[in-house]
């Protein structure tokens, strides 16, 4: 089943795999700054929570110059000015490693503030992909949150039987990239938004 796009811009999250979540990565892109004005840089960044206080202070928090402590979560393409064709930044997280201590991960995608405040609407052509192998669960091009500096992506949470499951959670913030992540853990999904456990390709 093809993923249905809303009025709003977005896909609706597909399918992932009965099994649970493995290596899944989370794809974003958008246009370079036109000539003579200042680069725009967007980042992706997860913050993971322990399974005691999936809401408190993150454990850690992953981005372009850090990755997590046992290697689980990392950037594999980075980008500070959007050149390049299609998705130009790219963060693998590998769920069936991530150890049971973490019960918790929050993405989210940060614009950074160097040359004067910018929002996702004045990013041209701006889109986040969540894919796991050919699966795609979520497509967004942040039409939402088109007033804001950052925005949630996803979390990604350990079910009853402690397998890992998605929930969509595009929700937009003002703050800077710092203390965004600081606060991605309080942002929770609404109802009605969790990947659904069944293969990708039915109905």
């Amino acid at each position: 089943m093809a993923p249905q796009r809303s009025g709003t811009g977005r896909r609706q999250p597909v399918s992932s795999v009965g099994e649970g979540l493995g290596k899944v990565e989370v794809r974003l892109k958008w246009d370079p700054s036109p000539f003579g004005e200042p680069a725009r840089h967007l980042d992706i960044v997860a913050a993971t929570y322990s399974a005691d206080d999936p809401h408190g202070r993150p454990e850690y928090i992953v981005h372009y110059d850090s990755r997590s402590p046992d290697g689980t979560i990392n950037m594999t393409r980075h980008s500070q000015t959007g050149q390049g064709f299609g998705y130009v930044e790219v963060m693998v997280l590998e769920f069936d490693r991530l150890a049971a201590a973490y019960g918790r991960v929050v993405v989210g995608v940060v614009i950074h503030q160097d040359g004067g405040r910018r929002t996702f609407g004045d990013i041209h052509n701006a889109g986040v992909l969540v894919v796991q192998r050919y699966a795609e669960l979520l497509a967004d091009d942040f039409t939402q949150v088109a007033d804001s500096t950052a925005t949630t992506v996803a979390e990604f949470v350990r079910n009853g039987s402690g397998e890992w499951e998605m929930h969509e959670m595009i929700r937009g913030s003002d703050s800077d990239p710092v203390p965004f992540t600081l606060e991605m853990g309080r942002t929770r999904p609404r109802p009605g938004h969790t990947v659904e456990d069944r293969p990708a390709g039915t109905d």
